[in-house]
This record gives C-alpha cells, sequence and structure tokens, in this order.
C-alpha cells in the first residue's frame, strides 16, 4: 500500500505541483481511508520527504542504466534527455521542477533532499561532459558544472515551456540545440 500510495502521489506532484492535491485525492485514488493514508505518512512533510528519496533513487536508477547502456557521452546526453521527453509524453514534469517551484511553500526540512536530487543531476552530467570534454567530443566554453547547471536548468525550462505551449516539436529543436551546440566541429 505504501508504494501505491507513493506511485499515487508522485503523479499528482507531477502533474498539480506538490500543493496541488491532497491526500482525499490519494486516498480516493488508491482506494482507502485518509487514516489509512495518516498512517503510512502521518503528515504531508512525510510524504514529501518520501517522495524526494523515492524520486532520487529512480534518478540514479536511470542514470546507472544509461551509464551501462551507453559508452559515448553525447548518447549518455541523448538518453538522459529521453528522460525528460518521456515526462512530458506522459503529462507530467520532472518531479524535482515541480518541487522547486514550490519551494517557498513547503515544510523547509524537504529542501535538504531537493537540493540533493539536483545534486545528483548536476554531478552525474558534470562528468559525462567532462568525459566527453577529454574525448574531444564536447568542446565545452566553460567548466563541465557550469554547462551541467546550464542544461539542467534549459531542460527544466523547455519542459516547463512544452507543457504550457503543448508544443513538442519546440521541445525536440531546443534539446537537440543543447546537444548540438557542445559537440566539437570536425
Amino acid at each position: 500500500m505504501r508504494e501505491q500510495i507513493l506511485v499515487s502521489a508522485q503523479r499528482l506532484v507531477q502533474q498539480r505541483g506538490f500543493n496541488g492535491f491532497s491526500y482525499a485525492d490519494i486516498a480516493d485514488e488508491v482506494g482507502i481511508r485518509k487514516a489509512s493514508l495518516h498512517h503510512h505518512f502521518p503528515t504531508k512533510t512525510d510524504l514529501g520527504l518520501a517522495l524526494i528519496d523515492a524520486y532520487t533513487t529512480q534518478l540514479q536508477s536511470g542514470l546507472r542504466h544509461i551509464g551501462e547502456s551507453f559508452n559515448n557521452p553525447a548518447d549518455q546526453l541523448r538518453a538522459y534527455v529521453a528522460i525528460y521527453r518521456g515526462s512530458l509524453d506522459a503529462g507530467r514534469m520532472c518531479m524535482g521542477g515541480m518541487l522547486a517551484s514550490d519551494a517557498l511553500t513547503i515544510d523547509p526540512v524537504m529542501l535538504p533532499g531537493l537540493k540533493g536530487f539536483f545534486a545528483c543531476n548536476i554531478e552525474w552530467l558534470t562528468e559525462v561532459l567532462a568525459v566527453g570534454n577529454s574525448q574531444r567530443i564536447f568542446a565545452l566554453s566553460g567548466s563541465a558544472s557550469d554547462h551541467a547547471r546550464m542544461l539542467l536548468a534549459a531542460l527544466q525550462g523547455a519542459l516547463l515551456i512544452a507543457r504550457t505551449t503543448e508544443d513538442i516539436e519546440a521541445f525536440e529543436r531546443t534539446t537537440s540545440l543543447l546537444i548540438t551546440d557542445i559537440l566539437r566541429k570536425g
């Protein structure tokens, strides 16, 4: 039941934001009473902390899979972008981005986990970019970590704009340009 609650809550956060759903929404969807939901997660903050932990674990698993599946850093970046495209195709946003948009209104105890989620993204991207730069696949105009932050911010923004405008082709063009711009020419 705990897993079903987390799956439901994650979807709701990715579609509506953390402040856009209630325990009643989850209870209705999962088919339990709100009191049972409170048994698993006494407060919405407890649920939020569990969501961040689970989402970060999902991310880490996905990044490991990318690393095992693709040797070329450019292909790894394309696979990373595909994660965002998958969210868009499912009518969702990155949960990290949705929680970040609620950062001023969520319990501050959730912020370290959220920062950790973004740090995990940046660390992985930095490593991929640094390897690609050392292999002369990428031509970075700044540090790998600066490019990692830029890519993460651009992907979050591209996802947000594509969802708002319902323009998936613009998302595709933007994300393609992000990778093309750092590829070494010739």
